[in-house]
């Protein structure tokens, strides 16, 4: 079975998301869900990271299944979070309350795929302020998951990728240019 693969970001997460899809091929085999702290306002995010991925992209519908080789996005004030229902992983949307100031918010979606898929996910985060993730990933962490963060260094915000090494025991910590290809020898060699 591939991994889930769950991608959270906010400020410079446009920087750093282009050149991480760009490095995930049309064949792809893992399933991938991304945050972005984008608010309640019109997304133009999944016509800028078309442009870079030769991946399907789109925001996500709520109950639509989590299929492999495509990538969806939470839309506009809208949480994003993952059931398994008969086996099969299905996306819900929800209005439920913003968390830590944001709707969508990374946690919720890192915690419910925690839940949902255990050991069979990999949880990223990348450049942003405060610590939107760390909960999240450390629930991944619980569940047997594993853990990528940008480097600080080389995210224009680096308090989430900060907060999680702090807390979080995680397995890589990268530049944005080496997490794609990561994702993809990962995606090769499921947990």
């Amino acid at each position: 079975m591939e991994p889930l693969v769950l991608i959270g970001a906010s400020a410079g997460g446009l920087k750093a998301l282009p050149v991480i899809c760009a490095c995930l091929p049309a064949n792809f085999s893992a399933p991938v869900l991304i945050v972005s702290h984008v608010g309640a306002r019109k997304s133009l995010l999944p016509e800028i990271l078309s442009r870079h991925c030769p991946l399907p992209l789109r925001h996500a519908r709520d109950g639509e299944p989590v299929m492999p080789g495509r990538i969806l996005l939470a839309p506009p004030d809208w949480h994003m979070l993952v059931r398994r229902m008969k086996g099969q992983g299905m996306v819900c949307l929800s209005r439920g309350p913003k968390e830590h100031h944001t709707r969508p918010a990374i946690d919720p979606l890192f915690r419910s795929a925690a839940s949902a898929y255990g050991a069979n996910v990999v949880g990223v985060i990348l450049s942003g302020y405060l610590d939107d993730g760390t909960a999240g990933l450390q629930a991944i962490k619980a569940g047997g998951g594993k853990v990528v963060v940008q480097a600080p260094s080389d995210a224009l915000a680096p308090s989430m990728p900060q907060s999680a090494l702090d807390k979080v025991e995680v397995d890589w910590c990268l530049p944005a240019d080496k997490i794609g290809p990561l994702l993809l020898a990962l995606a090769s060699s499921p947990p």
